[in-house]
């Protein structure tokens, strides 16, 4: 939820209320906020016990692919978690849990730095999607995403990501991965927006 803005994870609070739901809660994007600040729902009063937050070191660090992550929950969920884990995959090899500890503990400044780099591209690709005809793209706040409103070059979601990729070498995904709902939408994601 950490792309979400605060009113809205309020919102989601409210909507939940006292109900006996466990939210689990992706913030793996937390430091990457290009304005306001980085709001948990575990925050909000009557939540933490009932949040699983799942954060890593990817986006913050730059560490994709390292597959090196946590997840932060009560005690009591965490022995079945880390069980499952260690069933699962296993361990995260030695020398990306020292590189992760040097992350955490060092110099933040490459973070504040990779953020600004990513805020200047998310402004140059936005205003480059909203010269092209019939696109029409807001600039994203947090992470690194953009999803071109497009219904009005005429084309299908599907239709026009496969023309993108096949005639123009530009890789993205319609919005109809996402469910019926992203008709009218293509997703540009990090590899696009952040270079990398």
């Amino acid at each position: 939820m950490a792309c979400s803005p605060k009113k809205d994870i309020h919102a989601i609070a409210d909507a939940i209320g006292d109900r006996n739901i466990m939210i689990l809660s992706d913030e793996i994007y937390s430091r990457l906020i290009y304005e306001g600040e980085d709001f948990s729902i575990a925050s909000v009063p009557g939540f933490k016990e009932r949040t699983i937050i799942l954060d890593g070191f990817s986006k913050t660090y730059a560490m994709t692919g390292w597959r090196m992550g946590y997840g932060v929950m009560r005690s009591d969920l965490a022995t079945h978690v880390s069980r499952l884990m260690t069933n699962s995959n296993s361990c995260t090899a030695s020398f990306t849990q020292v590189a992760g500890i040097e992350a955490l503990r060092g110099d933040q400044s490459s973070v504040d730095k990779m953020n600004a780099e990513f805020r200047r591209r998310r402004d140059a690709f936005v205003a480059g999607l909203n010269k092209i005809k019939g696109f029409s793209c807001q600039r994203p706040e947090r992470c690194v995403l953009c999803l071109p409103y497009i219904t009005k070059t005429g084309w299908p979601s599907k239709k026009l990501a496969d023309a993108l990729l096949e005639q123009a070498g530009v890789a993205c995904l319609s919005g109809t991965a996402f469910g019926e709902y992203g008709e009218g939408y293509l997703r540009f994601q990090r590899r696009q927006l952040a270079g990398t």
